[in-house]
């Protein structure tokens, strides 16, 4: 019977138009041999021994042979570093295959991670343009669109506000709203809508379903499984720079599964807060009161943050959650003295250490060894002590064979794994992680959300800000839910999760019925 679908499918795709269609792709390098890497030289001094003779070629992709057809959505998965960036770049053209050849028929629009290629001091509505002049759009198509995108982002008024005052969340949906609008043949979303929250990701959905049918298909790199057997038609996995299989999303994604490490046996550990009313304690670690931000749009003030209060505990770890915009973003900022309050006051008792998205503060020309020992002194560790935990760090993020590359041949999951690790394993007073794992693949989010827990025992308080709703149930003893820069509750996380599913619901009757109108 198996036999028989397997054929009956292989005759539909001869059928069907094929767009992309790669021949024994390969990828090599040697490793530090970029010209471009030659600030790496300044940090050397800071780890002895790290030249090495005799460089051995380093192939992140090898043989890939796979093809795309026309109307479908095809996904990618597979665990950090398994060449999912790396392919992504070869199919838009940003690299060449070292071997093989690859075929691409029609104009590829690529979306990598959130927010990149953006210009932080430029509006939202400048980077559009500019992104679409990038992109070869003339400046009368996105004149055209230009309303479409807006509306579509539902950034409102913050459309003409500069970005780098922009949550991860409003980059990505910014992203994805001129990636999809802008009449794109092939369209790529590597690891872009991670930071979207529930209802964005599926207008999105939405919109790739409509874009296939105009233009020629789309290729989606995730981490969410969940995501991908929803969304796609068929799955590529790809593991170690190979294809190790094809196909129908759920069988891809049983067998990918199934490869993924069990998590180790460990004592258990309460984490509802009921259940753990011993272990926190009654000091206060954080606390804020009247807590206000205020930013100029248009002219007049913008509270991103209004009559913020609450009190953080020691042993307490408490999940943020929230539409794209709530706010979160900028709390975290308050938390770790990037911004100062316009009203109000916070107090923190302890150092803070804040891992403000993925590889935020990485140096992208350094390598991996040289960021660990950057990062860790811009956090006040002494040189001495990051060399004590280096090993560690590195052992942690699972990059032993990639560390002595630059970051910027990483990819979104590679800078979280590592920037997680430097955080972490440098044991902060209070650990703040703002969408930082979004990108995280499955084995290292459990490996995560271990050493999480192992924190509570060290760490005076952890601050989780996510849009993942199972992620603050099953982890936090307690979840603080913010709408348009307000909490609207705090307390038990199955409680706060509840009500804001609630909400969600209710703007999505009021929006019908307005569209009804």
């Amino acid at each position: 019977m198996l036999l028989k679908e397997n054929q009956q499918k292989q005759t539909e795709n001869q059928e069907k138009e094929i767009v992309i269609e790669a021949k024994n792709i390969g990828v090599s390098f040697f490793p530090n041999s970029q010209k471009d890497d030659y600030k790496s030289k300044v940090l050397r001094y800071l780890k002895e021994g790290r030249d090495k003779e005799g460089k051995k070629m380093v192939w992140p992709l090898t043989n890939i042979n796979f093809t795309g057809y026309k109307g479908e959505i095809l996904g990618i998965i597979g665990s950090n570093g398994a060449g999912k960036t790396t392919l992504c770049k070869i199919i838009s053209g940003i690299l060449e295959p070292d071997k093989g050849e690859i075929y691409v028929d029609g104009k590829v629009s690529a979306l990598f991670s959130f927010g990149m290629g953006f210009k932080k001091e430029l509006t939202g509505r400048e980077n559009v343009y500019l992104n679409g002049m990038m992109l070869g759009i003339s400046r009368d198509t996105i004149d055209h669109y230009i309303q479409e995108i807006h509306e579509f982002s539902e950034l409102g008024n913050f459309m003409d506000q500069p970005m780098k005052y922009y949550s991860s969340g409003m980059k990505a949906r910014l992203g994805f709203s001129v990636a999809a609008h802008l009449e794109p043949e092939i369209l790529i979303l590597d690891e872009a809508l991670n930071t979207g929250d529930a209802k964005f990701s599926k207008k999105a959905a939405n919109k790739m379903k409509e874009l296939v049918k105009k233009a020629k298909m789309v290729i989606i790199v995730t981490h969410s499984l969940r995501y991908a057997q929803r969304n796609c038609d068929r799955l590529m996995w790809l593991d170690g720079g190979v294809v190790r299989d094809a196909g129908d999303p759920a069988e891809i994604i049983e067998k990918y599964k199934a490869t993924v490490p069990p998590r180790p046996p460990r004592r258990k550990r309460n984490l509802q807060l009921e259940k753990t009313e011993t272990t926190i304690k009654d000091n206060s670690i954080v606390k804020a009161e009247n807590l206000g931000i205020s930013f100029e749009l248009k002219k007049k003030p913008f509270w991103a943050l209004k009559n913020v209060n609450f009190e953080i505990k020691e042993g307490e770890v408490v999940g943020i959650i929230g539409h794209n915009g709530a706010g979160k973003s900028t709390l975290c900022k308050v938390l770790t003295n990037i911004l100062q309050p316009d009203e109000g006051s916070i107090y923190l008792d302890g150092e803070t250490t804040a891992l403000l998205g993925y590889g935020t503060g990485f140096n992208s020309q350094l390598t991996g060894t040289d960021n660990i020992f950057l990062n860790g002194m811009l956090l006040g560790i002494p040189k001495k002590r990051i060399k004590e935990f280096y090993p560690k760090i590195v052992e942690f993020s699972g990059l032993e064979k990639a560390i002595d590359r630059p970051v910027k041949e990483y990819s979104s999951g590679m800078r979280s794994r590592l920037g997680f690790s430097i955080a972490a394993i440098l044991q902060p007073d209070i650990f703040i992680i703002d969408e930082a794992l979004s990108t995280g693949d499955m084995a290292f989010r459990q490996k995560a959300s271990e050493k999480i827990q192992d924190m509570m025992e060290r760490a005076k308080a952890v601050i989780i800000v996510t849009h993942s709703l199972t992620f603050v149930e099953q982890l936090c003893t307690r979840a603080i839910w913010m709408k348009q820069g307000q909490i609207m509750y705090d307390g038990e996380p199955k409680d706060a999760v509840k009500a804001y599913r609630e909400d969600i619901k209710e703007t999505k009757v009021k929006r019908r019925k307005l569209s009804k109108q």
